[in-house]
């Protein structure tokens, strides 16, 4: 029996560990193919944005969605589904002879990808019910999601090189069908035992919300931020949210209970992870940039450029994980965000004809700084969570995680490397 509980364990922390790695190192290992798919497909500039965008908004939008879905319906259902999901975006982009139908198998991407990222994590806090054992699961599960961010320039480098940037989605078509195998058979079911009705109109208050105001973020700077189209979704979110905000306090079975916000470390971890998913995506996008446009690598020579940041998250996310198992999540994210602060402030300095000496180790820094970060933030939210709310909790921590994501790439571009601004042509393609 205790082989058996083992063999499960492990099988469901590698399940779900291979699922979050796909739907993670899609949002990265779009980043070398840019250039490649432009000249293929023959799409404009201005328009390669909806290639990263039309991935991330039904990703963010929807995960609030799959997670109490998964609580009701089963958070195995809701995990499988987003596989199958997940698998056929892929093979649409993969064979993709269009730029729309690229776009469309994004999109079934992302939505696949909500179900999958909130799944994957509220099963793991399922299956792992003791403390360290969950906190060392968790550990290992954000390591690889970390990794998977991280490495994604470096992997899709490879397969562009080797083949074409149609093997970054292909890739993904074995590994889905191995997962999906392997989740239909060890995977063990499960869902809020005092799970009620859905609650209708509170998932379609916050789903068009968050729409909007992702949306928004994403077009303000192409559109302007004074513009009828993002004055019109900024306000458009803000009555569907305050709209959400009125029918949870009035229903009976609400989507999202608002008492878990008067829960200090629920609400404060909740936005530490926005603020963190800026950072991640951020400075991926910009030093992926400054090697690739700014300095003339190849695509592989970027990703080979990019470990420092994935072996610094690899390697500080499971001792970090394990600390806040016992000394609580303070410790690690205060250090986390020294180590951050500082990377970032020593990464101002670099030059465009900056050595590859002076920047790996404040990549490094960063990567370690995250790494001590992530998963923190991850048992912090989980564990001010009620258990039979697991994927009420793992929704939020990547609602906010991944909503931080989108203005990143914008930002970054704006504020970093001032250096590089001044030269003829930006460091960053005209759509950032």
């Amino acid at each position: 029996m205790e082989t058996t509980s083992r063999a499960l364990r492990a099988m469901t922390l590698l399940v779900t560990s291979l699922g979050s790695f796909m739907v993670l190192l899609d949002g990265s290992i779009i980043f070398v193919a840019l250039g490649e798919i432009q000249q293929d497909l023959g799409a404009q500039m201005s328009d390669l944005q909806w290639t990263v965008d039309a991935y991330t908004l039904p990703f963010a939008a929807l995960m609030l969605m799959t997670g109490t879905l998964g609580d009701r319906l089963g958070r195995k259902r809701v995990f499988l589904t987003g596989l199958v999901l997940f698998v056929a975006g892929s093979a649409l982009c993969g064979f993709a002879d269009s730029f729309g139908v690229l776009i469309l198998g994004r999109v079934l991407q992302g939505v696949g990808a909500a179900a999958i990222e909130t799944g994957s994590l509220a099963l793991l806090v399922s299956t792992f019910n003791d403390p360290t054992g969950r906190a060392k699961a968790i550990g290992i599960w954000t390591a690889v999601s970390g990794v998977a961010l991280a490495l994604g320039p470096l992997f899709g480098g490879v397969l562009i090189e080797s083949f074409s940037w149609h093997a970054i989605f292909l890739i993904n078509l074995p590994v889905g069908v191995v997962a999906l195998a392997l989740g239909l058979r060890w995977l063990i079911e499960s869902r809020n035992p005092r799970a009620g009705r859905l609650d209708v109109p509170g998932q379609i208050c916050v789903t068009a919300g968050l729409f909007c105001l992702i949306m928004a973020l994403i077009q303000g700077e192409r559109e302007g931020w004074g513009s009828a189209l993002i004055v019109g979704l900024l306000v458009g979110s803000a009555v569907l949210l305050g709209a959400f905000v009125v029918v949870e306090t009035r229903s009976r079975e609400p989507m999202l209970p608002l008492d878990l916000f008067r829960n200090r470390t629920f609400a404060v971890s909740s936005v530490i992870a926005s603020l963190l998913g800026f950072v991640i995506v951020g400075a991926m996008f910009f030093m992926a940039q400054y090697f690739q446009t700014v300095q003339a690598h190849s695509a592989l020579e970027t990703g080979l450029r990019l470990l420092p940041l994935t072996l610094g998250i690899f390697f500080f996310s499971p001792p970090a994980s394990t600390l806040a198992g016992k000394l609580g999540p303070r410790v690690p994210i205060i250090v986390g965000g020294l180590l951050v602060t500082a990377g970032f402030l020593l990464l101002t300095t670099v030059e465009p004809g900056s050595g590859f000496g002076a920047v790996w180790w404040k990549l490094g820094l960063v990567g370690g700084g995250i790494g001590c970060m992530f998963a923190p933030l991850t048992l912090a939210v989980m564990a001010s969570t009620p258990p039979e709310r697991a994927g009420l909790g793992s929704s939020m921590i990547n609602t906010t995680r991944i909503a931080g994501s989108p203005r990143a790439p914008r930002c970054w571009a704006r504020w970093s490397c001032p250096s590089s601004r001044t030269r003829s042509s930006p460091p960053w393609p005209a759509w950032a």
